[in-house]
């Protein structure tokens, strides 16, 4: 009688499509190991939607650190980071997989060490950041952990990703200070701001008049200590305050505008 061996399901993330496909062949050549590859983020969750839906599930993400990344380096725009049905770059695609399928583990394979950007792929969820140039076995080796619960990542960069992670901790110490000094009428204002609502619909939204809305954005951006809209929705995130609920939807009621029945 043969012996059940248990399989890891491992889906490779990587728009370069001879590396993501020669590293699954290499993946699939493990007794152990099943594997597939995805060539963007959108694909990848897609391929893990399936997965759920055939009783199949992904147990570890190997996601390119640069995905999605341009010739320049920048990630394509006019995408929502947070949203994870438009999550284009390896930071945004481990974030998105976070929320949606906790239970399965992130590594970020990368061309070089970074430090700052290894630190924000642990903030997003990720378990590991491993070198491309890496072995394989060095690479199974850390699969196998990530999947114990372990967190890897290279001993030259525990030092630098350390010093990241205790400033944006610092950061948000602070922010969450700033935050906590709103009133509750500026904080539902500032939800708004984060929700991306402009001036006109948070009016409506809180039933106040636009010049309220004005003077509460503005005592917001002066507590806050910011001078934009941008940077005061920045602060907010990094202090983890969320968006403004979407607003019910008022179905069969009578809507108004300008005083006369819509």
């Amino acid at each position: 009688m043969g012996v059940s061996v248990a399989r890891i399901r491992v889906l490779v993330v990587d728009d370069h499509r001879i590396f993501a496909e020669s590293l699954a062949a290499a993946l699939a050549a493990e007794p152990d190991v099943d594997v597939a590859a995805a060539g963007s983020g959108p694909a990848a969750l897609r391929c893990l939607d399936r997965g759920v839906a055939e009783g199949r599930r992904f147990d570890v993400l190997l996601v390119d650190a640069e995905l999605g990344a341009g010739p320049a380096g920048a990630t394509a725009a006019g995408r929502a980071p947070d949203d994870p049905e438009a999550a284009v770059d390896g930071i945004s695609l481990v974030a998105g997989v976070r929320r949606v399928q906790p239970a399965v583990r992130t590594v970020v394979l990368a061309e070089k060490d970074d430090p700052h950007r290894a630190a924000l792929a642990l903030q997003a969820g990720a378990s590991g950041w491993v070198a491309k140039d890496c072995s394989l076995q060095r690479l199974l080796a850390v699969v196998r952990g990530v999947l114990r619960d372990e967190t890897h990542l290279p001993p030259a960069l525990l030092t630098g990703v350390l010093r990241e992670l205790t400033a944006a901790r610092k950061h948000r110490t602070d922010s969450e200070r700033l935050v906590e000094s709103l009133t509750p009428r500026e904080a539902e204002v500032l939800r708004c701001m984060v929700a991306g609502l402009g001036r006109k619909a948070v009016a409506e939204r809180l039933f106040l008049s636009p010049h309220t809305v004005r003077t509460h954005m503005q005592n917001v951006l002066g507590k806050l200590g910011v001078h934009s809209t941008l940077a005061a929705v920045a602060l907010a995130r990094r202090a983890g305050v969320g968006p403004a609920e979407p607003a019910p939807a008022l179905s069969g009621d009578v809507v108004e505008r300008g005083g006369q029945p819509a």
